[in-house]
Parts: structure tokens; sequence; C-alpha cells
């Protein structure tokens, strides 16, 4: 009973905490970390036993296949360089660094030093993107910080393996390196083999619930054989989760794949909360172990202090040496700005303090190492974490334009859906004929709505996307109620009203979605396109003069209403996109075959090819 209390309290606290954050606007990792942190000090707060076996079996394998799943194997490969420098080089950096400024300050050895400087060099996978994500970075960022969060557990994990064999017997340079290579042989071949076996049986499996229950397992069936066999099961990990992130769309069907990521989130919103309260529960045990120690509390503070610094300021002189010697090299590196939010980003989360509760019981000092690991942990999330968002406004680094995104989804969208048309004009029979229009039409219409998030609206009406959905969504809404009414009257059998529940559901939540993202989109937009991907665009101005103002030719003369505006950049006629009603841009390049157009919306510069299909760039 004591157990489910605990558990419950703290999903209660979770589900508290992160519904008012969000609803003030608060970041809710560093919200909770501060609620724990004055539970701690409650009388009736019943502080739970963080062992480091529960975190690091039990919590840390779901977390990181879960971020690796969902991280982009093509974005991963091309950041591989940047990821490497700060998951492997900058670990032994920070660990050999805190290790000096440790040993300078209290009586331990070498390796005692070294296994902190381990457990507190590798940021947190779950505290690092939750504020990167949460501020808004850009997209590359965002995916070097989940890299290196990915794969530096591996690297100071081995690490303190090695630091803790050294407290007890002689370890040489060469085993040490054979360690280290043995750990990442395994770990990355035990990965690819779970990958690899796992993707056949998701081939096989249709069921969603068979393939969910599956995929709860898999992290720990990659991390158990690694570590059996002296390997790194987070490396292991981690490539079973890339590899079976980017064949998902393959190997599984989409209802497994909606099943799925809708049971990880709920699972992953729970275990990575529960994380920062558990690390702020942990405060007052930690604190009054310390409180025991011969060392006296001036040393211990300031050897947390020194320590937190340590971390900090070698995590930024790592990244800018770093950068210096890959421009040294010819090489592109990244914008300053974006490598100094890297480098500010060094959030440690709840792993950090579970490899600290592992060392063992005889190191020298471990109360005194274990408060080192809280003060560094805590101190990250709250001064980095909190002072992240300012720093990347005040250097002017921020995500995409939600618009350049759908400018790219617009023209994705118009990609799939000519494929998707040239597929069934191969099937169509005379008998289907009408029905290829049909849904050609429904086709035509995804891709408009998508467009429809660019430009601005006149005159405060609805887009026809928008209206659309607002009629569909009272539509479903009195349809619901019906099959509740039929449920109610018991006239229909149950199995068959939560297939229809379920089906309207779906469709519901899809519209949501969409109202969502249309909310995002900003009022500027400065999309990185290609200039002139095409011999039309390269050919065409940037700007003509239009003939009318503010108005589309077409839709004055017919007395339509245009949803946005496009200028032709041969004769400057202005006309309305498809999803207008008389759609006068098309109907103008159709009838005289100009093939470019710009965009005429205040704050648009994007042009648009209409016989290859093609986006580039264009100038205000």
């Amino acid at each position: 009973m004591e157990i489910l209390t605990l558990v419950v309290g703290l999903a209660l606290t979770v589900l508290a905490v992160t519904t008012l954050s969000d609803r003030w606007g608060l970041s809710a990792p560093l919200v909770l970390i501060l609620v724990g942190l004055i539970g701690s000090y409650l009388p009736f707060v019943h502080e739970p036993m963080l062992s480091p076996e529960l975190v690091l079996v039990g919590i840390l394998p779901p977390l990181l296949y879960t971020a690796s799943h969902n991280t982009s194997l093509v974005d991963f490969r091309a950041n591989l360089s940047a990821i490497g420098w700060l998951s492997i080089g900058l670990v032994l950096f920070t660990a050999l660094g805190v290790a000096l400024v440790v040993q300078g300050i209290l009586p331990v050895p070498f390796a005692a030093a070294f296994a902190i400087g381990a457990v507190v060099a590798p940021p947190d996978a779950v505290a690092a993107t939750a504020v990167a994500k949460q501020i808004g970075l850009p997209r590359r960022v965002v995916t070097v910080l989940e890299g290196e969060s990915l794969v530096n557990d591996a690297t100071a994990l081995v690490s303190l393996r090695t630091a803790t064999q050294a407290l007890v017997a002689t370890v040489s340079v060469g085993a040490v390196l054979l360690d280290f290579g043995r750990a990442v042989l395994v770990g990355v071949g035990v990965g690819l083999l779970v990958a690899v076996v796992a993707s056949q049986v998701l081939r096989r499996t249709t069921d969603p619930v068979a393939t969910t229950a599956l995929s709860f397992l898999l992290p720990f069936i990659a991390f158990a054989p690694a570590e059996e066999l002296h390997g790194s099961g987070v490396l292991a990990v981690v490539v079973a989760g890339l590899l079976l992130g980017h064949e998902a769309p393959v190997v599984e069907t989409a209802q497994s794949r909606v099943t799925t990521r809708v049971n990880w989130r709920t699972i992953t919103y729970l275990l990575e909360n529960s994380v920062f309260l558990l690390v702020g529960l942990q405060t007052r045990s930690i604190v009054s172990a310390a409180g025991r120690s011969s060392l006296g509390w001036g040393r211990v503070i300031g050897v947390c202090v020194a320590a937190l610094l340590a971390v900090m300021v070698l995590r930024v002189v790592w990244i800018m040496a770093t950068r210096f010697v890959v421009r040294a090299r010819g090489r592109a590196g990244t914008p300053t700005t974006e490598a100094a939010v890297v480098a500010w980003a060094g959030m440690r989360g709840v792993v950090t303090l579970a490899a600290a509760l592992s060392l063992p019981a005889a190191t020298p000092h471990r109360e005194v190492l274990v408060l080192v690991a809280l003060v560094v942990t805590a101190g990250t999330l709250l001064i980095q974490g909190l002072t992240l968002p300012l720093v990347a406004r005040r250097l002017g680094v921020h995500g995409p334009d939600p618009r350049e995104d759908a400018l790219q989804e617009a023209t994705l969208y118009a990609r799939a859906v000519a494929a998707g048309h040239r597929a069934m004009r191969e099937v169509v029979t005379p008998e289907t004929a009408e029905l290829l229009d049909q849904l050609r039409a429904q086709s035509e219409q995804r891709v408009n709505a998508v467009w429809e998030r660019l430009g601005g609206w006149r005159q405060g009406q609805e887009t026809p996307s928008e209206a659309y959905r607002r009629l569909r969504t009272v539509a479903l809404h009195a349809e619901r109620e019906e099959v509740l009414r039929a449920r109610a009257e018991g006239t229909v059998d149950q199995e068959v009203i939560a297939s229809v529940l379920s089906a309207l559901d779906v469709e519901e939540s899809s519209l949501v979605r969409v109202e969502d993202r249309a909310r995002r989109v900003r009022a500027a937009l400065t999309p990185a396109l290609p200039s002139a991907p095409c011999e039309h665009l390269a050919a065409a101005p940037c700007y003509v003069e239009p003939r009318t103002t503010g108005e589309c030719i077409g839709c004055r003369a017919e007395g339509t209403v245009p949803v946005h505006l496009r200028l032709c950049l041969t004769c400057g006629y202005v006309g309305c996109c498809d999803s207008s009603a008389g759609r006068h841009a098309t109907r103008h390049f159709q009838a005289t075959g100009h093939p470019a157009m710009r965009s005429f919306e205040p704050g648009e510069s994007w042009r648009w090819c209409y016989v290859d299909e093609l986006l580039a760039a264009g100038q205000e």
C-alpha cells in the first residue's frame, strides 16, 4: 500500500504541476525540481528511495528509446561530426577538468575525482531537449542536443565504470581503451541486431496492441544483452531506436503507428516529468548525509560550487575551441550564435544523480561527491534552464518560421498528390472514372489547406479550410450525440457503438491538430529556399510591377472573393490562389503559359513555378 500511495502521489503531483505550468507559461521541469526540493523538507512527504538500478535500468532505456525513435536518422547522420565532438570529446574533457578541480579541493584519489567528473559530465537527454523544444530552437540545434544527450551517457557510464575499477585495482591505459572499444562495438552490434529482428517481426504483425506491447519491450531487449556482454546498453538502445524509427513507416501499419505513438506519449510524459520531481525529492537526504562529513561545510560548499562552475565553463571552452578548429580546417561550422546556445544548453538530469548514487560505498567522501552531483544537476537545470530562453532571444536564435514549414509541407503534399494521381490513373476503369475526379478534388483540397496557412485572410472572414473545420466539428459533435443517444437506448451492439465513436474521435483529433498548426503561423516569412531550382525560376525576376494593388483582377470581374493573391512574374497579372473560388492565378497560367509567379501577400517573397512545381526564394 505504501508503494501504491507513493506512485499515485507522484503521478498526481506531476499532472497538477505540469497542467498549472502550461497554463501559467512556466517551464514544467524546473517547477517540478522546485516542488520536489520543497517537498523533501516537508515532514508529511515520504521521500522515495532513488536507487541507481531504478533509473539506469528501469527509466533510462525507455526514455532513450522514445527519444531516439523520434529523432531523424537523416538529421542525425548529417550532424554526426558535431554530435561526436560533444558526446565523446566533451564528456572526457569535462570529466578530466572536473576531476582536477575536485582533487584540488578534496583529499580524494584521482580515480574518485575522475569518477565524479564522469558522473557530472553528460547533459541529460530529457532535460536538454525538454527545454530546447519548449523555447523553439532551430532544428539543427535541437538535433545536435538530442544526439549528444543520446550518446554521451554511454561515454560517461563507461568512464565511470573504469574509474570505479581503478578505485580497487590498477587499470592500464590499454585496458581502458579495450573496454571502451568493446562497449561501443557490442552496443552498436546488439542495437543493429535488435533493429533487424524487430523490423522483421513488425512487418508480420498487424495488431496495433501487439505492436505497442512489443515497442514497450524493445528498449529492455536491446539494453539487457548489451550490458550482459559488457557493452554499452545505452548505445544499443539508441541504435535500435534510431533505425526502427526510420523504418517505422515501412514496417508498421498506419493504425499501429498511431496507437504506438499515443501510448508512448503517455508513458514518456509520466516518466520524464517524474524524473525531475524525483531529483528534487532527494535533496534533504543527500544534504543531511553530506552534513555529517568531517570536511566541514566550507570545503563542501566550495567543491560543489567549483564543480558547477567547471561543468558550465568547460562546455563553453570546448565548444568554442572545437568550432575554431573546424573553421581553421576550412569547413563550414556552426554559426556563432547557435554555438553559444548549444554551449549554454548543458542541463544535467536524473542520470547524473543515479550515477553518483552508484558510486561504491567505500569511495572516499562519497556523501560529498553525491552532493556535488545534486548541486550540478539542480544548478544547471535552474541557472541554464531558466536563462536559456533569454540567451536565445538576445542572440536572435529561434526555430524555423511555421510559414516556412507550410511552404515545404505544401510542396511535399503536391508531390505526393501528383504521385497518387498517377497511380490511380493506372488502375482506373470506365466505371470508376467519375470517382477518380472526386478523389482528385479531395487531394487538391488537402494541398490547398496547407497553402491557406500562408498570407492573410481579408475582412475577418474564414478561409475555406477554416470554414470546413468549423462546420465539420459542429457536425461531428452532433453525430457523437446521436451515437450516444443510441447507446443509451440500447438498440445497437456496444462494439458497433465503440467502433463508430472511435472513428469520430480520430477525425476530430485530426481537425484539432490541423487547427493548432494553423495558429502557429507568424507574421513574417524568411524561408530558406533555393534561388533558382529550375530554368523558369532562374529566368524569372523576383518582382514585376503589378497591374492592380490588393485585389485579384479576375475576382473583381466575376464578383468573387480571393483568399490569397499571387503575382505573375511575366506580365504583372494579380490573381487569386487555388483555395479561392476563381483560382485565377492558375487559370492565368493555363491561358498564357507564363510559368512563374510569386506571393503577393504582405511579408512574403517566395516564388513558384507552375511548370516544374518548384519553390524558390524571392526578395522584397
